[in-house]
């Protein structure tokens, strides 16, 4: 299951998105917003992050204008692996190598065949484990005040 949600800068992005998990059969939620009416994004970042934090959907996608701030309101969710992703090779990588949970992308910074196309490469890229299961702890580590170096 993938949460969905952005603002209004993100919505013809999000949509695109839609359109190709209903296309693949992938199950989603859409937090929203579902209007081209301005909205404040921490609201529709914080669900879609809580969803996947709390295991209600695996991955999540955020869109905004750039990406950035739904990203930086996702980060502070516990649990929350967030990254803001432009171009396929940062989109497969941010799940080969840091196991990202979420994605945010911005609908002022790619079109929306772009956006589909990172979306795809997000939900099939597996995480590599092995010595990035480390680095991917020692986050966890920090988000828990239990990091030393």
């Amino acid at each position: 299951m993938i949460a969905i949600g952005c603002d209004h800068g993100g919505l013809d992005i999000k949509n695109a998105i839609k359109d190709y998990l209903d296309k693949a059969e992938i199950e989603y939620i859409d937090y929203g917003t579902n209007t081209p009416d301005s909205v404040d994004y921490p609201e529709y970042a914080y669900k879609v992050a809580t969803a996947v934090s709390k295991g209600e959907c695996e991955k999540g996608i955020i869109c905004c204008g750039t990406g950035i701030g739904v990203a930086m309101v996702a980060n502070k969710v516990k649990g929350v692996r967030a990254a803001t992703v432009t171009n396929e090779f940062c989109a497969e990588m941010t799940r080969r190598h840091n196991d990202a949970n979420v994605i945010t992308m911005g609908g002022r910074v790619i079109d929306e065949a772009t956006a589909v196309r990172l979306a795809e490469i997000f939900i099939n890229t597996p995480f590599d484990g092995d010595r990035h299961t480390r680095r991917v702890d020692m986050i966890s580590q920090i988000e828990n005040g239990e990091f030393s170096c």
